[in-house]
C-alpha cells in the first residue's frame, strides 16, 4: 500500500510538472501579445500627441498672421480655437473591435450552436422511439 501511494505522488508530481510547463507556454505567447497590445497603444498614442501638437502649431501661426494684419476679431478667435466635435479615436476604435467580437463569435460558436443542439434532438429521438 505504501509503493502503491508513492507511486501515485509521483504519477502526480509529473502531472503538475507537465501542466506548469504548459503554463510557462503559455503564458509566453500572452505577454508577446500584451506586450505587442501595449506597443501598438504607445504608437498610437504618440502618433496623435504629434498631429496634436502640429495642428496647434499651425493654429498660433494663423493667429499671429491674423493679428499681424489686424483682422483678428474675440470671435474669429474663439472659432480658431474651438476644437471641431468629431467621432474622435476611441469610439471608432470600439466599434471595430465590437465588429471584430462579433464576427470572431460567428466563426467559433455558430457552426457548434446548431451541431450541438441537433445531435442533442438527435438523442432524444432515439431516446423516445426505444
Amino acid at each position: 500500500m505504501n509503493q502503491e501511494l508513492e507511486k501515485k505522488a509521483e504519477e502526480l508530481e509529473q502531472t503538475l510538472a507537465k501542466q506548469l510547463e504548459l503554463l510557462k507556454k503559455d503564458s509566453e505567447e500572452w505577454v508577446k501579445i500584451g506586450g505587442l497590445a501595449l506597443a501598438g497603444g504607445l504608437i498610437a498614442f504618440a502618433i496623435l500627441k504629434t498631429k496634436k501638437r502640429k495642428k496647434n502649431r499651425n493654429t498660433e501661426k494663423v493667429l499671429a498672421l491674423l493679428e499681424k494684419e489686424g483682422l483678428l476679431t474675440e470671435e474669429l478667435e474663439d472659432k480658431i480655437k474651438s476644437k471641431a466635435k468629431s467621432g474622435g479615436f476611441w469610439p471608432s476604435l470600439s466599434q471595430r473591435l465590437l465588429v471584430l467580437g462579433l464576427a470572431y463569435a460567428k466563426e467559433k460558436y455558430l457552426p457548434n450552436l446548431f451541431s450541438d443542439q441537433a445531435s442533442e434532438d438527435a438523442g432524444k429521438g432515439e431516446k423516445e422511439s426505444q
